[in-house]
């Protein structure tokens, strides 16, 4: 399995709502005694690996992140291992969604790698950030996105995060979900 968390790289993004990918794959690394992250500059980001758990944070920033992940997706049978984890600013902080093969909503990270994979068939956890009132007009949006959690706002996505875990596939013995890839 390859999971990847979508952000922007750099401590000014880290704790931003648009980083929610990276903050969740990073709490779901921890909670599973994960490696610590190891920078890989053909692949353009952070790899963490154990087993068939393959986890990468591009270092790309959030528009460019099909990038890094087409290094390490080469073909259909590897596409299917992909789980892309982002944030979704139309579903209300604390639900999350699991999709597969479905367009990019809006979200520019999932555009990219649509792109460059050339296919939707992957999977997808779309994290929700939105507060009761969602801010309108580009600018309120982008100043949202780009602003820092708040402290409750972090508390929900721990939880959230719990949930996900859950929710992972434990397919030890299907092949879907056994990787065709290692990230080295």
């Amino acid at each position: 399995m390859i999971i990847v968390g979508l952000g922007n790289p750099g401590t000014e993004y880290e704790k931003t709502r648009h980083n929610t990918g990276r903050i969740v794959l990073e709490m779901f690394r921890k909670k599973n005694d994960l490696p610590e992250w190891q920078e890989n500059k053909k692949l353009k980001g952070l790899v963490s690996q154990k087993g068939k758990i393959n986890l990468l944070l591009p270092e790309t920033f959030m528009n460019k992140s099909g990038e890094a992940v087409a290094k390490i997706i080469k073909n259909k049978k590897t596409v299917k291992d992909l789980v892309v984890i982002h944030d979704d600013l139309d579903l209300p902080l604390g639900r999350f969604k699991i999709s597969f093969n479905r367009g990019a909503g809006g979200h520019r990270g999932v555009l990219s790698i649509i792109k460059a994979l050339k296919t939707e068939a992957f999977t997808r956890i779309r994290i929700g950030i939105a507060p009761k009132k969602k801010p309108s007009g580009k600018k309120a949006v982008i100043d949202f996105i780009l602003g820092e959690f708040k402290p409750a706002e972090l508390a929900a996505l721990k939880k959230i995060t719990q949930k996900i875990v859950i929710a992972f596939p434990q397919r030890k013995k299907e092949s879907s979900f056994v990787p065709s890839v290692q990230i080295r």
